[in-house]
């Protein structure tokens, strides 16, 4: 069940999933929402400017200095086999803020962007954190119809904050990628009426499966609710939030972009688009538990819950936090599909970026290949320490 992460953003950019029946190949330039079905090279084409080829809105950086990344004792690795073999853009990897290996594919240059797919969910979660800091959300505890008084008389009366974060509302979902009936194929479909968020008319609808908080169901649409949330309580979108309360507070080098769904909101659990360097950063932000310009921007026991395991996914030593994928080692990780992934180790207080196109969005020897290459890069890092 870990693994569903690398399938779920691409929800947010498909129709439909059952495979279509193409008159032509499909192009980032005829059909924007079929990235599953483009070629290869089109992928690596456009994942480096996915906001040219569908709405976008700006995440800006600000005026603060960039924050340096100073080079590091390089450790004896060299990723050139594994990024061949895995269509792999940008590795990088920092331990205490410096840069131990960095290396560049694909076409992909140290200022160009890279689409993250779901990494960007992390992203919303530390959202919810800075809403609960700024008092736009009281608690975790609150009810979501606090927030979203549309859900209320449906499948979301009495489900909190924290099991929208956590995936375990109860709520009846069908993440059947195939199925084009399932309701991850079909709530972006959902018309957009004037005055009304399409995604939370959808998921309204929902009927209950389960009691909240007794049972872990991955969501895609909940993701999407969770910005949902986050906007009508801060009555901003959520670009300007992340823009505002991270972008603008991390040292970014460049702006972001942040892909919009059919009723033009930020999707909250897909598609920012970043620097392989800032995604390095937000790994940083969390390993030093939201700490930016000096101040926390989350409450001061935000990550320690954010990226430990809340929910159980039916897989061994594994589990899911705020919208972040644990490790019982204490490793957690932002994951998107294709191979992108933001990978946060504690202990060796390192930090792996991964901007990838893999072949297919998702498969288990992809996964094997990248979780070997992991356990390269520490013991790498284990077998070079830093002066």
């Amino acid at each position: 069940m870990k693994r569903l992460r690398t399938l779920a953003a691409i929800l947010l950019l498909s129709g439909a999933l059952a495979a279509p029946a193409f008159a032509q190949q499909p192009t980032p330039e005829n059909n924007p929402a079929g990235v599953l079905f483009w070629s290869p090279a089109d992928r690596e084409r456009v994942f480096r400017r996915m906001e040219t080829i569908m709405p976008h809105a700006p995440v800006v950086r600000g005026e603060t200095p960039v924050r340096a990344l100073p080079p590091g004792e390089p450790i004896t690795l060299d990723p050139s086999a594994y990024m061949a073999a895995e269509n792999v853009a940008g590795v990088l990897v920092i331990q205490d803020g410096r840069i131990r290996l960095e290396r560049y594919a694909l076409g992909l240059g140290e200022g160009d962007r890279w689409v993250s797919f779901s990494m960007t969910k992390s992203l919303t979660s530390t959202l919810v954190g800075t809403a609960l800091r700024s008092g736009a959300i009281g608690s975790l505890e609150d009810p979501v119809t606090r927030y979203l008084p549309t859900l209320a008389g449906g499948g979301y009366d009495g489900v909190t904050v924290r099991q929208l974060l956590t995936m375990t509302s109860g709520v009846r979902w069908n993440e059947d990628y195939f199925d084009p009936a399932s309701d991850v194929a079909r709530f972006l479909q959902e018309p957009a009426r004037p005055g009304e968020d399409p995604v939370v008319a959808y998921m309204g609808r929902l009927p209950r499966a389960a009691e909240p908080g007794t049972r872990w169901n991955y969501s895609t649409g909940e993701t999407n609710l969770v910005g949902s949330l986050i906007a009508a309580a801060e009555g901003k979108p959520l670009a300007e939030l992340l823009s505002e309360r991270i972008w603008s507070r991390a040292g970014m080098e460049a702006d972001a972009f942040w892909a919009l769904d059919q009723g033009g909101r930020e999707m909250g659990g897909c598609c920012v688009s970043a620097t392989l360097r800032d995604w390095g950063r937000i790994g940083l932000m969390a390993l030093e538990d939201g700490q930016l310009g000096g101040e926390r921007i989350v409450p001061d026991d935000w990550f320690a819950q954010a990226v430990v395991k809340q929910a159980e996914t039916g897989e061994p030593n594994e589990g899911y936090g705020f919208q972040w994928w644990t490790e019982d080692d204490g490793v957690y990780g932002a994951y998107g599909i294709f191979g992108q992934a933001v990978r946060v180790d504690p202990a060796r207080r390192t930090v792996i970026v991964l901007l990838s196109s893999w072949p297919r969005a998702v498969g288990r020897n992809h996964r094997a290949a990248r979780e070997a290459f992991f356990r390269q890069v520490d013991a790498a890092v284990d077998a070079t320490p830093q002066p």
